[in-house]
Order: C-alpha cells, then sequence, then structure tokens
C-alpha cells in the first residue's frame, strides 16, 4: 500500500439476509457469522437436467466452508443481502457450471434444517445439455445420472441433504430411468 495516498484496503465481506420462518428479513450479518451461529437465511437450488431426463450432480470442492467434498444434486447456494431469490438462481447457475444462457424455472420452495444449516428456500430447474465450465472451484467433479445411478449415488457416497430433502423427498423433480 502506499503510505502517500488515503487508499484503505478494504476487505470483501458477504452479507447475508437472516429471516424468520415467515421469510420476513431480521438482520443483516456476514456469511461468517450466520455460518458460525446456524442462523436462518435463504438458499437457492437449481437442478440441472439434459434433454434426456438426466440429472446433473457433482461433487463439492473441499474448500467448502460447509460439507466439502460431498456430493449435491442441485447447484445453489446462499442468496446475498438485498438479492432476490430468482436473481441468486441466475447467478449461481452461471457461478458454479457457468451456464448463463438459460433462466431458471421456479419448481417450489420450503424449508430446511439440519445441524449445518437452517434456511428458507426455493427451488428451480434448467434444461440444459452443456457444455459446462466449473471456474470457480467450488465443484471438483460432475456426471450425469439416470434414477438407477442417482439411487447407487445415494446409497454409497456422502450427498447433500438440504438438496435431496428439497428437490426429491418433495418430489419437485424426476429422474429418467
Amino acid at each position: 500500500m502506499n503510505p502517500n495516498t488515503n487508499t484503505e484496503l478494504v476487505e470483501l465481506v458477504e452479507l447475508v439476509d437472516v429471516v424468520d420462518e415467515d421469510d420476513r428479513v431480521i438482520r443483516v450479518v456476514t456469511r461468517a457469522e450466520m455460518r458460525a451461529h446456524r442462523l436462518r437465511h435463504r438458499g437457492v437450488f437449481i437442478a440441472v437436467q439434459h434433454t434426456d431426463g438426466r440429472l446433473l450432480v457433482h461433487q463439492r470442492s473441499f474448500s467448502k466452508d460447509v460439507c466439502p467434498g460431498l456430493w449435491d444434486i442441485a447447484v445453489g447456494g446462499v442468496v446475498a443481502s438485498g438479492e432476490t431469490y430468482d436473481t441468486a438462481a441466475v447467478r449461481e447457475l452461471a457461478e458454479e457450471v457457468g451456464v448463463s444462457a438459460v433462466v431458471p424455472t421456479p419448481i417450489g420452495a420450503g424449508s430446511f434444517s439440519d445441524e449445518f444449516f437452517v434456511l428458507n428456500a426455493r427451488c428451480y430447474r434448467v434444461v440444459c445439455d452443456g457444455p459446462f465450465v466449473f471456474a470457480d472451484g467450488e465443484v471438483i467433479a460432475a456426471r450425469w445420472v439416470n434414477r438407477a445411478d442417482l439411487d447407487d449415488l445415494l446409497a454409497t457416497q456422502r450427498v447433500m441433504t438440504d438438496s435431496v430433502a428439497l428437490l426429491l423427498a418433495q418430489g419437485l423433480i424426476t429422474v429418467a430411468e
């Protein structure tokens, strides 16, 4: 830093809305505080499906702040403070898999809670055969699965329980046999 300027280094801090069960904003905190105190926040989940009905699954990076290395059946993430669910879905789809030419279709909403997360969610679906770009480092492996492959993945691998509960258990998506 040049001592002859008034320029200060500003740390980029991601801000998140803490919400109640009715999705009303209570306050704004840093992402780190939200994680540390397991605060209810907003999240988006986007199922990416091939035109033949297979589902894109991916393995999360080992550098993720929660559940590193687990497999996931949806791309998505935390909605930033002041951001809409729809805007977050578009952003996450572009960041995680490099898809920006397709707008996610809303398919449902719900809430989820476990030892890691308490969240209000909106779920989306896109049909896109690729290509996919995993430029931000959040995804370390990805593959298409049919229903039998998905059942095998769920039985043999550690998989994110939030996306399974919100997308599969609620019947919001079906996967080709």
